[in-house]
């Protein structure tokens, strides 16, 4: 089968021939590849930012956004049949540890992670496991969701912890209405009632982000006037919560003028430190949150609301073999939402 490899940090990834994956645990399983999501991620991946952490022998197949049809099943596989549309949750977990038991998976003590530590889904065949497995709704094909299984997977599961504590009334500023934060708007006004406020410096993505249902669109820019929109909007009191899919160029540091006291951060988007000195957090009480991904449980509500279509993916898609064009173009910053590649 045809896959694509990294054969070296700060190389070109490469087309190449190997064997298709193969059945060797009873809960293994098979997916035809129906489309693969070109992330962020794969370019820091090829930048070397993952090495120590992956700890990968190169070469290997990167890929973690990955929807597809069932090809071959284990022994101990029920409830999926070949031919079934799936889509897979970027982790391959135990599911016996204390992580998983309490369906926090993406935590899991003994997992693996398809495309970061294990060949991923640029590929023709994809292996991972029947935990890893949801099946789509008749309405969905992989090819439209693809993406959602980590990045639409990723902005769900931070916006649904900040829904979980936003009430009518509540403010929420979204930074960024790319990749990901064109998905967080989607899901924000499917699951919460707070009003939201979403900033960027594209105006083509503040359009969208207006269409797909944001109350207020600002444009970003180095004087920063911005915050003062946003205060205005919120009675200078300052939103409860800063949802930050950048995190880039001292996004965080402007992102907390935005923020009221007792709010919270969070942290989506990487590539810069926080600098933020101790007694801004102490005095104001807000809190920084981490986000990682999502659970299985967090990807399946994700497809409801796919299905719902309160959840839709603006796609550029490309052929496996143009690999290096959509790595090239979301490098460039000329994707607008989300990259795939379809075999």
């Amino acid at each position: 089968m045809k896959v694509v490899r990294v054969v070296g940090y700060h190389q070109d990834l490469k087309l190449e021939e190997a064997p298709e994956p193969t059945i060797t645990s009873p809960l293994d399983v098979i997916v035809k590849i129906g489309a693969a999501g070109v992330c962020r991620t794969d370019l820091h991946i090829l930048e070397g930012q993952w090495a120590e952490k992956s700890n990968v022998n190169l070469p290997y197949t990167i890929g973690h956004e990955n929807a597809g049809w069932i090809h071959a099943v284990g022994d101990a596989v029920s409830g999926l049949t070949v031919g079934d549309k799936v889509i897979l949750h970027p982790l391959v977990t135990c599911g016996l540890c204390r992580a998983c038991r309490f369906g926090d998976d993406v935590h899991c003590e003994d997992s693996l992670f398809p495309g970061i530590n294990t060949d991923g889904g640029y590929a023709e065949y994809i292996k991972t496991g029947a935990r890893s497995v949801i099946k789509l709704d008749p309405s969905l094909e992989p090819a439209d969701v693809a993406a959602l299984a980590d990045a639409g997977l990723t902005a769900y599961h931070a916006v649904a912890k900040a829904a979980r504590v936003l009430r009518p009334g509540n403010v929420v500023v979204m930074i960024g209405a790319g990749g990901l934060g064109h998905i967080g708007v989607q899901v924000m006004k499917a699951i919460s009632p707070a009003t939201l406020i979403v900033i960027d410096r594209n105006p083509a993505a503040l359009k969208l982000a207006k269409e797909l249902g944001a109350d207020h669109v600002i444009q970003s820019g180095d004087d920063g006037a911005f915050i003062k929109e946003v205060q205005s909007l919120t009675g200078d009191r300052g939103a409860e919560a800063v949802i930050d899919f950048v995190a880039e160029g001292g996004s965080t540091s402007t992102g907390i003028r935005m923020l009221r006291q007792a709010g919270n951060y969070y942290v989506v988007g990487y590539g810069e430190n926080l600098n933020i000195p101790t007694i801004d957090i102490i005095s104001s009480e807000i809190n920084f949150i981490g986000n990682l991904v999502g659970s299985y449980n967090d990807l399946a509500e994700l497809m409801v609301l796919a299905a719902q279509g309160k959840v839709k993916l603006h796609t550029t898609v490309y052929k496996l073999e143009d690999f290096q064009t959509a790595i090239d173009d979301l490098s460039a910053g000329k994707v607008r939402g989300r990259a795939i590649l379809v075999p």
